[in-house]
């Protein structure tokens, strides 16, 4: 991580658990971040869609949201940011459920001491870091759809500028994949009788 502060989004209406998250962090010397509060879902949305924000930690009941939807809310605009739910001990199991829905993860607020909201709040940057790393490489793989204008007699394929390409060469400038030639038993027996004598087993390669 670099030392760019981290600016860290605690929606929460709750102002002693707000003062308590601020005490932890101001605590840790290895962890430089900012702590904002909203103290609802809407003025965390609108605080959101300002910009700005690392990482947002989130209190399932709110004055104008609760349960699961507002986990379901908030990530719908949050994006790629990661969350981590804060949670009682009433509503451990929805936290589950917003983690399996895509939440980093979940602290309860009776257990949270400075170790362990910092060490969750590493964790949770460094593995949506690592989600949008695999989500950008997905994204570059290049994939063959649709019809491939392919020769019935030498197999050479059509571009979309109307010149012809080996398959081989076609396919690898359009994806990933890499080729290894070799040659099949019927067209081996066709090409190469003589010399598939001399191989029992029937093969060349």
């Amino acid at each position: 991580m670099d030392n760019k502060p981290i600016v860290i989004l605690y929606i929460e209406d709750n102002s002693a658990d707000v003062v308590l998250v601020e005490e932890m962090l101001a605590d840790e010397t290895t962890l430089s971040c900012t702590l904002e509060n909203a103290p609802d879902l809407a003025a965390g949305i609108e605080r959101l869609e300002a910009g700005g924000i690392d990482l947002t930690l989130l209190d399932l009941s709110l004055p104008d949201s609760h349960g699961l939807e507002t986990f379901f809310i908030l990530k719908n605009k949050a994006g790629g940011m990661p969350v981590i739910v804060m949670t009682g001990t009433d509503d451990e199991a929805l936290a589950v459920k917003a983690v399996q829905a895509g939440a980093q993860d979940y602290l309860v607020k009776r257990q949270l001491d400075t170790n362990l909201l910092v060490r969750a709040i590493r964790y949770a940057i460094e593995r949506e870091k690592l989600l949008a790393s695999l989500r950008q490489a997905f994204e570059q793989i290049k994939t063959l759809r649709g019809f491939i204008p392919i020769c019935a007699s030498c197999k050479n394929v059509r571009d979309d500028k109307g010149f012809w390409h080996q398959v081989e060469a076609y396919i690898s400038d359009r994806s990933e994949a890499e080729f290894s030639h070799g040659i099949c038993p019927e067209c081996a027996q066709k090409l190469y009788p003589d010399l598939l004598k001399k191989f029992p087993s029937g093969r060349l390669l």
